[in-house]
C-alpha cells in the first residue's frame, strides 16, 4: 500500500528540477520518498560558495509555515518578484502542482500537502545542511545570517536571546545584521553581540549624538584567496516600527552614500567581491541595487520572501531565503579580476523528515528547550480548521488573537500587527503554548484596552496602509496589514497616502463606522512606554482554554481594490 506522502512524491517524481544542477528534486530513493541527498544535490561551481540563513525568529524545532496566499506589489514592483502567489508563482518558476516545492514555496492545499510532506526547517536540520556544505566546499564557503534570529519564541525569550546566539554560534556563522533582535534592548544585544565569536555588520546604524558605528559596518573575509567585502544593512525603519525607547541612543536609516562609501573603501581594501548582508526587505535592496554601484551579491531580508531563482539586477545578483527556517541558500560564484563571471544557485528546501538532525544542535536544542518544556507542551485546546497568519490583508491564525482580544478585554474593535513570523497549526493539532507564543514573543506584550474615535481609527489603518503599499520601496517598512477584529473596511491599495481607506463598518451591528464617537478597542504591541496590560500569550491562552474548540475561518471583511 502506497502512502499519501509516497504518492505525492511519485507522482511530481521528474516533474521539479533544482535550478542550475539538472537534478530532479523529487528524485525517488528506493523507498519513494525524499532523500538527504535529493535535497543537498548540487554541480559546484567557481571559487567561492555563500551560505544565507535569514528570518528564523528563533524556530529551533520543525514546523508548518504558510506562505502568504496575497502579496502584492505596487509601483514598479507590481507583479513582479516576490510579490506572486499560488498558480502565478508555480507558473513562474515551473512548479508542478502538488510537488514538494510547490508545497514549500505556496500556500494552495497547504493542509493536505503538509500532510503528506511534513513539517519543515529546525536548526539540528540546518545544521546538517551547512556542515555538508562546508565538508564538501571547504574554505570557499561563508556562512551569513541575515538577522530576526534572536527573538520570537517563548525560549528565546525566556532566555533573552541566548539560546538563539549560542546556537549560531555552534553553527559558526561568520557574520550578520540584525532587526528584531533590537528590542531586546542596548544594552542586552551589545552583550550577546561581543560573546558571539563573529561580528554584527551594521553600516547603517550610528551613535545618536556623534555620528559614530554603533557596530563594526563591514568585514573582509578571504575564502580560497578571494577577498569578500561583506557589508551589514541593518533595518533601517526599526526606530519606527518597534519601540525607539529600547534603542534611545542609535539612529538608522538606509544612508545610501554612506553605503557606497563603504563599497569604494572596500574595493580600495582590496576586495574582489562586495556581499550586501541586508535586512531592507526585497523591494528596498531592489532598490539599493539600482542606485548604488559596486555590489555583486545582495543577500535579501525582512519581507520572508522565498524565491528559488537568482533575481538580477544589472551586474548585482539579489538572494531571498524565506523564513522560519524553511530554507537554506546556497550561491556558488566564480570570481574572476573583480567580478563574477559565473553562478550557480540552491534554495534549499529544509524538508525535516528527509534530513538527519546534527547530534551536536540536536543536543543544544534539546537542552535550551528542557526548562521551559511543560510550558512549551501544555495543551490549550484544539483547532478545527488551519490557522496561519500570512497574507496581505488577512489570517486566522491572526482572527484568533483578534477575537481573543475582544472576548478577554471587553472591547468593541481590536487591533493585532501584521507581522510576518509565526509558524502554522493544521486542522485538528491541539494547539498549544509553544504554539501561540511563536506567534506573539516578544518583549513588548501588554495588550492594552484605550478608547479610539472613528477618525482615530481611519488614520491608523491609512498609516500602515502608506506603510506597505507606497510606490516607493524607501518608504515601505515590511509587515503586513494591521489585522482588525469587529471591524471591516474596503482599502484601495492604487490611491495616495490618506485616500485608501473607507467603508469602515462595525462588523457586530452592521453600522458604519462614526468618526465622531469613540470605540472600546483593545491591541498589543504598542511602541509606547508604559503600555499596561496583561500579556497577549495569556489573552490567547485563556481564550482557547474557554473554548476547548476554536473554529475560525478566513476574514471577508476587507474589500481589497486597486489590485
Amino acid at each position: 500500500m502506497i502512502s499519501r506522502r509516497e504518492f505525492f512524491v511519485a507522482a511530481t517524481a521528474a516533474a521539479t528540477l533544482v535550478a542550475g544542477t539538472g537534478v530532479p528534486l523529487s528524485r525517488l530513493s528506493a523507498e519513494g520518498r525524499l532523500t538527504q541527498d535529493d535535497l543537498l544535490a548540487f554541480e559546484p561551481v567557481g571559487n567561492v560558495t555563500l551560505v544565507h540563513i535569514t528570518d528564523l525568529h528563533a524556530q529551533l524545532v520543525p514546523i508548518h509555515f504558510r506562505e502568504p496566499s496575497a502579496n502584492f506589489g505596487v509601483g514598479e514592483s507590481r507583479g513582479r518578484v516576490p510579490h506572486l502567489v499560488g498558480a502565478e508563482f508555480r507558473r513562474a518558476f515551473k512548479l508542478t502542482d502538488g510537488s514538494a516545492l510547490a508545497y514549500a514555496l505556496t500556500a494552495d492545499d497547504f493542509e493536505g500537502l503538509a500532510r503528506a510532506y511534513g513539517a519543515m526547517g529546525g536548526l539540528d536540520r540546518i545544521a546538517t545542511v551547512v556542515k555538508a556544505i562546508r565538508a564538501e566546499r571547504g574554505d570557499r564557503m561563508l556562512l551569513l545570517d541575515g538577522g530576526d534570529t534572536w527573538t520570537n519564541s517563548w525560549t528565546s525569550l525566556q532566555t533573552k536571546g541566548q539560546d538563539m546566539a549560542d546556537a549560531m554560534r555552534m553553527l559558526k556563522t561568520d557574520a550578520m545584521t540584525a532587526h528584531w533582535e533590537f528590542t531586546l534592548g542596548e544594552a542586552r544585544v551589545r552583550e550577546l553581540a561581543d560573546g558571539m565569536g563573529f561580528p554584527l555588520l551594521a553600516q547603517n546604524i550610528r551613535e545618536a549624538e556623534f555620528e559614530e558605528h554603533v557596530f563594526e559596518a563591514s568585514r573582509i573575509f578571504e575564502r580560497n584567496g578571494v577577498k569578500i567585502g561583506v557589508v551589514g544593512q541593518a533595518f533601517p525603519y526599526t526606530p519606527i516600527s518597534n519601540p525607539r525607547w529600547m534603542i534611545p541612543n542609535w539612529t538608522f536609516g538606509i544612508r545610501e552614500k554612506e553605503l557606497a562609501a563603504e563599497i569604494e573603501s572596500l574595493r580600495t581594501k582590496g576586495a574582489d567581491l562586495i556581499v550586501l548582508l541586508s535586512h531592507n526587505g526585497f523591494d528596498v535592496d531592489r532598490k539599493v541595487a539600482e542606485r548604488v554601484p559596486g555590489i555583486d551579491v545582495i543577500l535579501s531580508a525582512h519581507t520572508h520572501d522565498a524565491v528559488p531563482e537568482v533575481t538580477q539586477i544589472g551586474r548585482t545578483l539579489l538572494v531571498a531565503s524565506g523564513s522560519n527556517g524553511k530554507f537554506v541558500s546556497r550561491l556558488d560564484l566564480d570570481v574572476q579580476s573583480k567580478r563574477v563571471a559565473s553562478f550557480r544557485y540552491r534554495l534549499i528546501p529544509i524538508f525535516s523528515d528527509a534530513i538527519t538532525p546534527d547530534a551536536e544542535m540536536k543536543a543544544h536544542i534539546e537542552a535550551v528547550r528542557e526548562p521551559f518544556q511543560k510550558d512549551l507542551s501544555r495543551v490549550l485546546g484544539t483547532t478545527d480548521g488551519l490557522l496561519y497568519r500570512r497574507g496581505n490583508f488577512d489570517g486566522t491564525l491572526d482572527t484568533l488573537i483578534c477575537d481573543s482580544i475582544i472576548e478577554q478585554r471587553d472591547v468593541e474593535i481590536s487591533l493585532s500587527p501584521g507581522v510576518r513570523w509565526g509558524p502554522s497549526m493544521l486542522p485538528g493539532a491541539p494547539i498549544t503554548f509553544e504554539d501561540i507564543t511563536n506567534a506573539t514573543a516578544m518583549s513588548y506584550p501588554a495588550c492594552y484596552r484605550t478608547t479610539m474615535t472613528g477618525a482615530r481609527l481611519k488614520e491608523v489603518l491609512e498609516d500602515v496602509a502608506d506603510n506597505i503599499f507606497n510606490p516607493d520601496p524607501y518608504y515601505q517598512q515590511g509587515g503586513d496589514m494591521v489585522r482588525c477584529g469587529g471591524l471591516g473596511y474596503a482599502i484601495d491599495i492604487a490611491q495616495p497616502a490618506g485616500q485608501r481607506i473607507s467603508n469602515l463598518t462595525a462588523l457586530r451591528t452592521g453600522a458604519p463606522i462614526d468618526a465622531s464617537k469613540e470605540y472600546a478597542v483593545g491591541g498589543w504591541a504598542s511602541v509606547n512606554e508604559g503600555t499596561e496590560g496583561p500579556p497577549i500569550w495569556d489573552v490567547v491562552s485563556d481564550y482557547i482554554t474557554s473554548k476547548k474548540v476554536v473554529s475560525v475561518r478566513p476574514s471577508t471583511a476587507v474589500n481589497v481594490k486597486g489590485v
